[in-house]
């Protein structure tokens, strides 16, 4: 019993003296050193902010990290039907677009491009799939053939198909 209280004694309570305590001097001066290296590159990189903030911010929310870019682009892609000129509509068309497939990329959607995470996703997260992937058509004969003429009145229907898109995703 008494050989078991000192082996106690020694593992809570060691004594360090000699070459122990300048050991434990140099483990403390390089623990100190790597804590606060560590503690240095969590503040001047975005990790922490990545891995904890924004998920926290999208927990206590509900919405989409980042949702203020979002609108502010939406925004700018509603403005360019206010010229009335056919390539800012068709502009607008093909970034309403890119900004769906930033959306769902945001949102974790598998696929390498629209068309693939488009062909993923059910009429029950998106109720409009069917009008998105039509208006994609309208997208594409726009990039693909540049006599393709876009009046004014189906751009806007174009554009009010991706944004019911975006409020069904909680977007805007």
């Amino acid at each position: 019993m008494k050989e078991i209280n000192e082996i106690i004694q020694f593992i809570l309570y060691p004594q360090f003296t000699g070459w122990l305590l300048v050991l434990k001097i140099i483990f403390l001066i390089f623990t100190s050193f790597f804590l606060g290296f560590v503690i240095w590159a969590l503040i001047k990189t975005t990790w922490l902010k990545r891995a904890f903030l924004q998920d926290l911010k999208e927990f206590l929310t509900y919405r989409l990290y980042g949702l203020k870019k979002f609108v502010k682009k939406w925004k700018k892609i509603k403005k360019r039907l206010d010229t009335g000129l056919e390539s800012e509509a068709k502009l607008a068309v093909i970034e309403g677009d890119a900004l769906l497939d930033e959306t769902l990329k945001q949102l974790g959607y598998p696929g390498e491009s629209l068309g693939e995470r488009l062909e993923k996703l059910t009429v029950d997260i998106l109720p409009n799939l069917e009008e998105v992937r039509e208006v994609r058509k309208i997208r594409n004969n726009i990039i693909h053939d540049p006599t393709y003429k876009l009046n004014l009145g189906k751009a806007k229907k174009a554009l009010a198909i991706y944004e019911k898109a975006l409020i069904n995703l909680d977007v805007l």
